[in-house]
């Protein structure tokens, strides 16, 4: 796309131009504390000539679970908001990688703290977002002397804005300390996960992760791996509780999610990851995340929602 921004985004159950999208700015006000978003990717083949969004259904069903759990009013389905994306992505004409934000927040003047009362609003956005799979990307990272959040103190499993200032405290702290990035313990010690993306690790062979009560976001992306790992890789893979020095003597360490995809990270407060790069199993693993996301490997269809592009003829420019 040539433009500085898409055409259109959906708005509140109509798919509008860009620029006639506005709010007073008065509105922001407490109505971010308890919004909540998704974020989704859409991946271009061009052999295809397609766009294929990730696991589509699964992130609108978690957005509508967050929306429960910040007591949001739901007024339209999943099945109603999954075809909004479906046709701004497509009227967008997005032939790249592109990322597809659904968020609600609670409308009005920004004048109540409790939010009950007020109404639920809807904004569908989309913009390009290169993949940094097979670039060989990698990160070090820092254990952060900020503990990640419980579930009663701010739900993890929750995509609220409002959780994410734990993993920005944690970024700029690593930052700081020159480190590329943070991983968090959650109040028992334990390894929770990373700024906005959750942590795998490789030992022995066998695949860990933190499992889903030690304050980690239920993650789409941990769950496709998890699932690709154990069919296609034929690995163990374990979900429970892991020590923080499991990460220094670990052979394999990576981060996963929409946005951070597969990372590796090459070393943990200066102790180095395997030998330094990354490992047979996160690669094995990259290339068949790669490829499913793509729709270069055929397996795993269910995970792929088609945009329709295929089917429009492309536009000059």
């Amino acid at each position: 796309m040539s433009e500085a921004h898409p055409k259109y985004l959906w708005w509140n159950g109509r798919q509008m131009p860009w620029e006639d999208a506005t709010i007073h700015v008065t509105e922001i006000g407490w109505s971010t504390v308890g919004a909540i978003f998704e974020g989704i990717r859409a991946y271009w083949n061009p052999d295809h000539g397609e766009a294929y969004i990730f696991r589509l259904r699964e992130h609108m069903e978690r957005f509508s679970q967050s929306m429960k759990l910040v007591r949001l009013d739901q007024d339209y389905s999943t099945d109603q908001l999954i075809d909004a994306i479906v046709q701004l992505v497509r009227d967008n004409e997005h032939r790249e990688d592109v990322y597809i934000r659904p968020l609600a927040y609670r409308s009005g003047d920004g004048k109540s703290f409790s939010g009950f009362g007020s109404e639920a609003s809807i904004l569908i956005n989309t913009r390009p977002m290169p993949s940094h799979l097979l670039t060989g990307k990698t990160q070090h990272a820092g254990i952060s002397s900020w503990t990640r959040i419980s579930d009663n103190v701010m739900p993890p499993r929750v995509k609220n804005l409002s959780n994410y200032r734990n993993g920005q405290l944690a970024n700029m702290e690593a930052a700081a300390n020159g480190y590329d990035t943070a991983i968090l313990l959650n109040a028992q010690g334990k390894v929770a996960e990373g700024p906005g993306a959750c942590l795998m690790l490789v030992r022995n062979g066998k695949l860990i992760t933190p499992d889903v009560t030690s304050s980690i976001l239920e993650s789409i992306t941990r769950d496709a791996l998890i699932t690709m790992a154990r069919q296609d890789l034929g690995l163990e893979v374990e979900e429970r509780p892991v020590d923080r020095t499991e990460l220094y003597v670990a052979d394999e360490v990576f981060f996963c999610g929409t946005a951070a995809e597969i990372t590796p990270i090459v070393s943990v407060d200066r102790y180095q990851v395997g030998d330094g790069t990354p490992g047979p199993i996160t690669r094995r693993l990259e290339q068949l995340y790669h490829d499913v996301l793509r729709g270069i490997d055929p397996r795993y269809a269910e995970w792929r929602t088609p945009v329709g592009l295929a089917k429009l003829a492309p536009t000059g420019d």
